[in-house]
């Protein structure tokens, strides 16, 4: 039987997998509550390792290097939250201990001359410093390299860059009265992943392949025309994934919410994969799969909100139906839920889920 590397490796290059290849993301409070109920725990109190513990085929071993103009610091703390100016100038309250969204306070790069002044002459030059701990990156693609797992480095990139400096609303103002500064801003931070990725390929070694981790959208909608997209965004994930191509690297295109308009900028852009297609916000992945399945593996897909149902007959139904789905469509795909495993969904639902899959697999 194929290695998980051997399978996803072959979906993301076009070929049929011996098997449907599992791949998901429990939140760190998930896991936290998972302890409490069952879930076994390392030698710290911890739950064990989610990607060894379930089986997971795809694992992350690094790539997350430091991309802000300056060092964030902490303005405010509480025991419950803090607010961090981040090295981009945007004010943010973070909860200290549980996931979410942060709450947007402040953006001082509200215009392109602050840009230019303030954050611009710090995002050139020398990157080394940013690419962080190479030892622990290495050391983490040799384990899941001889675990047999598909092991890949992952960075949010320009888009996510844009809304954690500008904010939403200067973003989505300059996108229209301001494109060339949207294409500088976009230009620099280019140059400087492809800059810190050559220097942790260097020094870490190749992965098997790449994450772009970028939310395009939102319930039905994107957050901008699929045109702004097209002459503002993509032409710099085209150049990225043309970067990672030349070094043999498959990548996988994230983006929650909505993606039916983007999809095609995302296969002219040349990205293997597509992730997580968000069932609540719209999209349909059995759709997806008859119009766009010759060009794209699909990655996630399962309604998040059946796992957190409980309901076992609904699980049951639900994954048969997309697994089913999905291998009558001859589709490339890798099992795993539409979006992150909330603290919604208990750890026997969701250890239940994995067990209709796996039966579904092996019929």
């Amino acid at each position: 039987m194929q290695t998980s590397k051997d399978a996803v490796d072959a979906l993301l290059r076009g070929r049929m997998a011996e098997y449907v290849p599992l791949e998901d993301n429990p939140w760190g409070d998930t896991l936290r509550k998972w302890v409490t109920q069952g879930m076994p725990t390392n030698g710290d109190g911890g739950a064990v390792d989610a990607a060894d513990h379930f089986g997971f085929d795809m694992a992350g071993v690094g790539g997350w290097f430091r991309w802000e103009a300056l060092e964030p610091r902490t303005v405010e703390e509480t025991d419950e939250w803090k607010i961090v100016r981040n090295g981009n100038g945007a004010l943010l309250k973070w909860w200290k201990s549980k996931s979410g969204t942060p709450e947007h306070v402040d953006f001082d790069m509200s215009c392109r001359a602050v840009w230019d002044e303030k954050y611009r002459p710090h995002l050139l030059g020398d990157h080394g410093k940013r690419v962080g701990d190479v030892q622990a990156t290495r050391e983490n693609l040799a384990r899941r390299r001889d675990q047999g797992k598909w092991a890949f480095y992952g960075n949010q990139f320009v888009w996510e860059c844009l809304r954690a400096s500008l904010g939403d609303v200067n973003m989505l103002m300059a996108l229209i009265e301001d494109p060339e500064w949207i294409h500088d801003f976009n230009r620099v931070h280019t140059d400087m992943w492809k800059e810190c990725y050559r220097i942790l390929f260097e020094e870490a070694g190749l992965p098997d392949g790449i994450w772009v981790y970028e939310d395009l959208g939102y319930r039905e909608r994107l957050f901008c025309s699929p045109e702004l997209l097209r002459d503002l965004i993509f032409p710099y994930y085209k150049e990225l994934v043309a970067f990672f191509h030349g070094y043999d690297l498959p990548v996988v295109f994230h983006s929650c919410g909505y993606q039916e308009p983007m999809i095609p900028l995302a296969i002219d852009a040349g990205f293997d994969a597509l992730n997580p297609m968000e069932a609540k916000a719209g999209n349909d992945l059995l759709a997806y799969a008859d119009r766009y399945g010759d060009e794209l593996c699909f990655v996630g897909g399962l309604d998040a909100r059946v796992l957190e149902s409980g309901e076992r007959d609904a699980v049951e139904r639900e994954v048969k139906a997309l697994v089913g789905g999905m291998r009558e469509r001859g589709a490339r795909f890798v099992y795993g839920s539409d979006h992150s495993l909330s603290t919604n969904i208990d750890y026997e639902d969701f250890v239940y889920s994995l067990e209709v899959y796996r039966e579904v697999c092996t019929n």
